[in-house]
């Protein structure tokens, strides 16, 4: 039996995707196993030694959750993963996702960092859950190569993705956004630019009024979220989903769509801020709404 030869004018999703993962968080861990469970390579980069070493294991256990979970395509090798403290990593990349903290100077710094080290025409997209795209791509040289794309936690699990398209956001950083949420086997609804875009925007404040109902003494947390569960049909709960997406994270973003908006409903209530100065961030912490160790 002959076999055909192989076609290079049709490289495959590995071939053609290189990724830079900005920030070895929650979000940044995530997307590293998404792409790595579908065979992408990539290249995560973050500022902390000790972070991104603990974010290897991390990964190294996800990919295999993942795998029992069947999240991933069958007979897909996984991609190679490479970690550093240079965002110079990003000087190859095809695309560079940036995951960085819910913060717009400190997004903004990073993302101006990084285009001027890669080649014009690289896909760069961020990851924020509420700052406005195009308030970042301010930033950039080329604002038109700037997507948001914003993946929900965890990313591999989850089978649709949110896409920003900011004012400035040329067709061609569409067309790869696209190309490379096909490879990785991800549904992509493309919205408006707006603070807290739709997920951010309607799940964020809905999350903060639970808080509040739970504040004010109604009821508990878990009343409050068996009650979302059972009879609305929400799946985890908002407290739930508030521990999962980080506490921290969502005061940060409550704050962002309170200034950008001026919504008063998104003003964060005073009960989860508390729980960010005691350290109980969610899941990541060990406790949050709820314990975890």
């Amino acid at each position: 039996m002959t076999t055909a030869p192989h076609d290079d004018s049709h490289p495959s999703p590995q071939q053609r995707h290189v990724l830079t993962v900005l920030g070895a968080g929650v979000m940044g861990v995530g997307i590293t196993v998404l792409a790595l469970g579908h065979g992408l390579p990539v290249h995560l980069v973050d500022v902390d030694r000790e972070r991104l070493d603990r974010a290897a294991e991390l990964i190294e256990g996800e990919l295999r959750l993942a795998e029992l979970m069947g999240a991933l395509p069958a007979g897909t090798a996984p991609g190679t993963l490479a970690t550093g403290t240079s965002l110079k990593a990003a000087a190859g990349a095809t695309a560079v996702v940036e995951a960085v903290t819910e913060n717009a100077g400190v997004k903004a710094a990073v993302l101006a960092e990084v285009s001027g080290l890669v080649r014009p025409g690289t896909l760069l997209i961020t990851n924020t859950s509420s700052i406005p795209v195009d308030e970042l791509a301010g930033a950039l040289e080329r604002p038109e190569e700037l997507v948001g794309t914003h993946f929900m936690n965890p990313p591999y699990l989850i089978g649709t993705a949110e896409v920003v398209r900011g004012a400035r956001t040329g067709e061609p950083a569409m067309a790869a956004v696209a190309d490379l949420l096909t490879a990785l086997r991800r549904r992509a609804v493309v919205v408006r630019d707006a603070p807290g875009f739709v997920t951010s925007r309607i799940l964020h404040p809905m999350i903060n009024d639970a808080a509040r109902v739970v504040e004010e003494g109604t009821a508990s947390v878990e009343d409050v979220d068996t009650l979302m569960q059972g009879c609305l049909g929400h799946p985890t709960g908002p407290l739930r989903t508030a521990d999962l997406i980080g506490i921290d994270n969502l005061v940060d973003s409550l704050t962002v769509l309170h200034e950008r908006t001026g919504d008063d409903g998104c003003r964060p209530a005073g009960l989860l801020l508390r729980l960010v100065r005691e350290g109980r961030l969610g899941r990541k912490s060990g406790r949050g709404f709820y314990d975890y160790t």
